[in-house]
């Protein structure tokens, strides 16, 4: 167990100089890992299925200056992510940070949804996220110098979604694990947090590469568009710093403001009626 700092003293300042982004060939987090990188860093990344995005992913950290550290990893076999975890810890000298943007999702109704499919999604977001997790403590409380862990969530960590059933029952699940590792790891110098992305330009959403400023008018949304994978990544690169020691146990929604909405909906309005009275 690592000793309270005393109250006169400042806390050490934290460096991520060792970080694991799961997720990371595309969207959320490769903008994250990008983000993460500078020079003399360490940023490992996964993948699952596109490996050439992951390669554009590891030549972007490595124009930062940083070291990349790529690896496979399948979290339909949720103990894949102790094992991957693990070895890119080992591979790095240690862990200062982990990042979890691996998920997966559904778009069928309760009646018609068979157990199959509702255990793979959970099985992935919440599982898989458990044994990242794990993992990823394990390794920052033998390392004794504090850590950062940061799960991407989603606003429907907070809010139902028709159709999304095991997804928000996974990032709900998720957003309450968050809380309990951050009051769990809280004395070993761990901070733990969950980012609540809304509608963000990225594959899961169809919208890779495009511009979320141009021709994505969103009524239901108060900005009025999607949001930008950097825009996510930079509140994570915020919660994964120096700055965020006294940041835990919290969900930053990055959203646009839609959640606000409540029972006047959100991003699949198609007026703007509700801004007047």
């Amino acid at each position: 167990m690592s000793a309270t700092p005393s109250p006169t003293q400042p806390p050490a300042a934290f460096e991520p100089r060792r970080v694991v982004v799961t997720g990371a060939d595309s969207g959320i987090g490769k903008a994250t890992a990008v983000a993460l990188a500078a020079p003399g860093r360490h940023i490992a990344i996964t993948w699952h299925e596109d490996d050439d995005g992951a390669r554009r992913t590891a030549e972007e950290i490595g124009a930062r200056g940083a070291t990349a550290h790529v690896q496979r990893l399948d979290l339909t076999d949720p103990r894949q992510g102790t094992t991957v975890v693990d070895a890119l810890a080992q591979e790095m000298g240690g862990l200062d940070a982990l990042v979890m943007c691996s998920g997966t999702g559904s778009a069928e109704q309760l009646l018609d949804m068979d157990l199959d499919r509702w255990r793979q999604v959970v099985g992935v977001d919440l599982d898989g996220a458990f044994c990242c997790l794990q993992a990823a403590a394990r390794h920052m409380v033998a390392g004794g110098t504090g850590g950062r862990i940061v799960a991407i969530t989603s606003v429907h960590e907070h809010a139902p979604r028709v159709g999304a059933a095991p997804y928000c029952a996974a990032k709900g699940g998720l957003g309450l694990l968050v809380k309990v590792a951050a009051l769990e790891l809280a004395e070993h110098g761990i901070t733990v947090n969950a980012v609540a992305p809304g509608e963000i330009a990225t594959p899961m959403t169809g919208q890779e590469d495009e511009s979320v400023l141009r021709g994505k008018e969103r009524p239901g949304i108060p900005v009025a568009r999607p949001g930008d994978a950097r825009e996510v990544a930079a509140t994570v690169a915020f919660l994964c710093g120096p700055d965020a020691g006294y940041v835990t146990g919290a969900s930053w929604v990055v959203d646009g403001g839609m959640l606000q909405m409540g029972p006047q909906a959100g991003s699949h309005l198609t007026s703007d009626d509700w801004r007047r009275p």
